[in-house]
């Protein structure tokens, strides 16, 4: 079975973590929001796809979901007392994932070649793709003017009021190679539970992506990443607010009722079922919190255990 997976950042890694222990992982291809990409030092970062190559690497800090687990950061010691910007913890050993992008971009290489550079040296079998090479940053409006999005979550730690989201020159933005044809020939599409606004909201916002959703064959399914009203991880609620949506597993199906024929969402939302019911999609009711590789493993197995019994789909 051919899975597609639109990807942000921690909660998708995670339910990747999960899908690579009930489907051959050969057989998956994440789409990575690149919205977060920034430049820093002079180096071009790229927070979602690095947290989603190094977890499925096996690398990743479990504790905080991203930076490499058991790195150092004497490089970053000595930028601080340089003088440096130290805001966003870079250790020793992810500061090579990000000269080394640097230098192959300027060499001429697009995104999407060093994505999979990275993923082959580091072992990891599933195709990852970057949703456009092309610079589509997404920004916070505050009333102290636009920021980057990383500003906001990390140096200034969501302390700003947020008056919207917009994402820079998506409009002209192409999906990277690969992206279009592994929506179209795939067996199944998940939206993995990634923030809504700055997650599955860039990926989304690409020309032709949504279309593509809509006109697939494969069902498409998402997974909801506020609980109880709640996120599991990151600003999601306020950055809904903000955007004038309902802050719920209600309001995420709403957004994205359109592309959507399943929607997953934990026990504890139980009772929005019959709403989301009516938005005309199904909705499966389970346990979406995912604290380990058992959790993780579970909820993937919900998600391909539903397609298989709806093969006629």
């Amino acid at each position: 079975m051919d899975i597609v997976t639109l990807a942000g950042g921690v909660g998708a890694a995670r339910f990747l973590e999960g899908l690579v222990q009930v489907v051959p992982p050969a057989s998956i291809t994440a789409i990575v929001n690149t919205g977060d990409d920034f430049v820093l030092h002079d180096l071009h970062i790229s927070p979602d796809l690095d947290i989603v190559t190094c977890t499925l690497a096996g690398l990743i800090n479990p504790q905080q979901g991203w930076g490499l687990d058991g790195d150092s950061f004497a490089c970053l010691e000595w930028l601080g007392r340089l003088g440096g910007p130290t805001w966003f913890q870079l250790g020793d050993r992810d500061l090579a994932l990000h000269i080394r992008r640097t230098a192959l971009l300027r060499a001429g290489q697009t995104l999407s070649q060093v994505t999979r550079q990275f993923r082959q040296a580091l072992g990891v079998a599933v195709e990852i793709l970057p949703m456009s090479n092309d610079p589509v940053p997404t920004l916070i409006v505050t009333p102290a003017g636009d920021i980057h999005f990383e500003n906001y979550l990390v140096e200034r730690r969501c302390r700003d009021q947020v008056l919207g989201v917009r994402m820079v020159d998506v409009a002209a933005a192409r999906p990277a190679p690969g992206v279009l044809e592994a929506i179209y020939q795939a067996q199944l599409v998940v939206l993995a539970p990634s923030n809504p606004v700055v997650s599955i909201g860039p990926i989304l916002a690409v020309p032709g992506i949504r279309s593509a959703l809509l006109e697939t064959a494969a069902p498409v399914v998402g997974i909801s990443p506020i609980i109880g009203g709640a996120a599991v991880k990151g600003p999601a609620v306020a950055l809904m607010q903000a955007m004038g949506m309902e802050a719920s597993a209600l309001g995420v199906a709403q957004a994205f009722a359109d592309i959507l024929d399943v929607f997953l969402i934990d026990t504890v939302d139980a009772h929005l079922k019959p709403a989301i019911e009516a938005l005309g999609l199904t909705v499966v009711v389970t346990n979406t919190i995912m604290r380990g590789a058992v959790e993780k493993a579970d909820l993937a197995r919900a998600v391909v255990a539903w397609k298989i019994s709806n093969q006629s789909m």
